[in-house]
Order: structure tokens, then sequence, then C-alpha cells
């Protein structure tokens, strides 16, 4: 029977569900040399944002088949290490959408009425309305960055409390962007307009420090920031000086880069200036249900030797894809593993020919079986969805893409 380890705490439901086809151990707050030490026991790893999977932790897994991340981020996790392994990663995609976007707005408007000190002054014994002056949010912008599902969400609802929506997202349509009522603007311009910027995009190389002491200088001195999406993309250092010599009115803040956050951050020397918590975003009864089922049933499906539907380092893998493609998936395997066994030998060049309405969608998948196919006959079981591409690469298997929309079934 598979075991799996479930190594921070997640809710019972979801226990339950992988309970049905794998044996599952729950050890929470195990240090990294102990996770070395025991990984190789266990084919299925299930986590949350506290347990960091390193590269140290996934070359000592020798038969892990999938990491579950109970949630939207995986930057705790070695996706680039495990991809090499041919370890799927997963993680819940809308899982806690509501909660995130809920508590982004939470948070601008605690910022805006000082609800956080207003209340500790009265639990204080004092009556202090006039300390307490705040602002409304009717009628102010309000700058979406990132307009996935929780920065869509918030800019439904804030439209809905009548502000002014600018959002910016390089991969959202003018389209989509005017079904939710966004203005769709550049970086810089959106920085300078907005009375409030909220942050909904994941950490990178690219987002990492991408809020600093540059940006705050375009704000509104009367300007707000809100981040409940990654630590780190804003530099904190560069928010606690603008916040000082008052560039900026005032942050909220649920995210940190090092978590928990230390007690020297100059973050915690701002007064009045700033709101924080400590990482609620996804901290509601309804999301830890919603991203615990999600992501151990996608644990369970693995471990059956069905395809996961939220899988981070699987290309274009989405659901609402997966279902469609099945067949060609099956298809592009079958014909690159035919191909290898016609080639006979060293392969250095494949084209992958798409045509009607396949060609006119994401051929990723479709490559990336045909890639799988093709090194099954030198690989066997170590080439998976997850490293074919990687695999390829490192082979130097060139791939070209031919597509041809016009060509479809009678």
């Amino acid at each position: 029977m598979p075991k799996v380890l479930v190594s921070d705490s997640i809710d019972k439901t979801g226990i339950d569900i992988i309970s049905q086809v794998a044996q599952v151990d729950v050890k929470t707050g195990l240090p990294e040399e102990e996770l070395v030490k025991i990984i190789p026991e266990y084919d299925a790893l299930m986590i949350r944002s506290g347990t960091k999977v390193t590269k140290e932790i996934i070359e000592a897994a020798t038969q892990l088949k999938i990491i579950g991340r109970a949630g939207v981020g995986v930057d705790n996790v070695d996706v680039t290490a495990a991809t090499r392994k041919g370890i799927v990663v997963v993680n819940s995609p809308e899982g806690n959408t509501i909660a995130a976007a809920e508590h982004a707005l939470a948070m601008m408007l605690s910022m805006s009425r000082h609800v956080p000190e207003a209340n500790q002054s009265v639990v204080s014994g004092k009556w202090d309305r006039k300390k307490f002056i705040g602002v409304e949010v009717y009628k102010k912008t309000l700058g979406v960055v990132g307009l996935g599902k929780i920065g869509s969400h918030v800019a439904k609802v804030a439209k809905a409390m009548g502000m002014k929506i600018l959002a910016y997202d390089p991969f959202i349509s003018k389209e989509r962007a005017d079904q939710l009522g966004c203005n769709l603007v550049d970086m810089d311009l959106l920085v300078q307009e907005s009375d409030y910027i909220t942050l909904h995009i994941p950490k990178t190389d690219e987002t990492y420090h991408s809020i600093n002491a540059e940006t705050f200088a375009k704000m509104k001195p009367t300007a707000r920031i809100i981040n409940c999406a990654r630590g780190g993309i804003i530099d904190e250092a560069a928010l606690a000086e603008a916040l000082k010599e008052g560039k900026i009115a005032g942050a909220a803040i649920d995210v940190y880069e090092n978590e928990p956050l230390e007690a020297e951050s100059p973050l915690r020397e701002l007064g009045q200036k700033i709101v924080m918590t400590p990482h609620l975003g996804a901290s509601t009864a309804e999301a830890q249900v919603n991203v615990a089922i999600d992501v151990a049933e996608q644990i369970r499906d693995v471990l059956l030797g069905l395809p996961a539907r939220s899988a981070v380092n699987i290309p274009g893998m989405y659901p609402d894809t997966l279902e469609k493609l099945k067949p060609y998936l099956l298809l592009a395997e079958t014909l690159g593993n035919l191909v290898s066994q016609l080639a006979g030998g060293r392969i250095d060049f494949l084209n992958v020919r798409l045509q009607g309405d396949l060609a006119t969608g994401d051929s990723k998948p479709v490559v990336v079986a045909a890639l799988k196919g093709l090194l099954s006959q030198a690989l066997r079981e170590r080439v998976n969805y997850v490293n074919a591409s990687i695999e390829a690469k490192e082979r130097g298997i060139r791939v070209v893409e031919t597509k041809d929309a016009s060509v479809r079934d009678r």
C-alpha cells in the first residue's frame, strides 16, 4: 500500500480522502534533516506553507510521485528539482480564492478606518474618536496588479463598492478586463494614478522586489498599498522608509519575505501607518476544507495512476483542457513511441503537426505527450509528463510544432 506523509496541519477531510488508497502518516513540524531521513519511505507528500521542500529533500525521495501543496503558491517547493526527478507538483489554485480576496478587501478597509488601532484603544479603556479619522474608499481609484482569480474577485467587489478600477496584467486581454469593469493600463500609470494598490501576483525572479523605492517615489503621498499575495514582492526596507518619510500614506501587509516576521523588522516600528496580519489570507474554515479536499483528491488520483488536474509543472495541464485532450494525449504518446521504434537510434529532431481544432488551442500538452512516448523506449518509467521536456532538451532533441487550423475532420 502506498504511503503518504502529511507534514503540515491539514483538514481531516483531506486526510480521509487519501486514506482510501494509502497509509497516511501525519508528522508536522519536522526539521529538514528529519524529512531527508524519512522521505525515502513515501510515495506522496502533502504540505501547506510551513514545510520547505528543498532540493535536498527531493533528491532523497527515492519513490516520491507527487508533492501536494494545500494552497495556491508553491514557492516553498523546489519545483525545478521536483520536475527534474519526475515528481508531479500540484496545488489548489481555486480553493482559497474567496478567502484571499476577502482578506485583501478587509485589509484595505481596516487600514482606511484605523480599525486595529481603534479597537486596541477602546480595549485599553480610552474613547478617542478624533484620533482615528479615516478615509472612504468610495470613488477612489484601486489599482489591481494581477487579474487572476483572486485579483478579479477583488476588482468585482471593489467596483460594487463604488471604486474606479485600474488593472495591470500582461497576460489578460482588454476584452477580459472590460468584462470585469477594469481599465487595463501599464504599471507606471497604475502606480501614479491609484489611491490604493493591491497585489495579486506570484513571487518570481521578475516580481521579486518589483515594488521598491522607485515605485513608492511614483505613488501619490495619499496612496496606500495592500499585499496579501506573496512575501518578497515588496522591498520591505523601502516600504518602511517610504512610510516613515510620508511618501505614501499607509500599507496593509499579510505576507513577508521571511516568515515569521523577524523581531527586528522595520515594519514593526511604523505604528498606525501599517496594518499587519500573520499570513491569514487563506485562513478561513471554508478555505482550509476546500484546499485539503482539492489536493487530497489529486494525490489519490496520481497514486491510482490517473492525471492530476492542477499540476504546476506539467505544461498546459489545466482542468478545463485535460478532459478534451485525453484522447489526443494517448495518440501523441503512442505515435512518439512508434517514431522511436522506427528510428532505431539517435533522434535529433521531432516535428509535431497539429491540424483542425487541435491547432487552435494550447499545444504544449500534446507535444509533452509525444516526447514522453518518444523517450519511453530509452528511459522507461523514468520519463513522464513532468520531466519529458527536460529529458528531451538534455538529449539535444529539437522540437518543431506545425499548426494548420484550416484542415478539419469531415
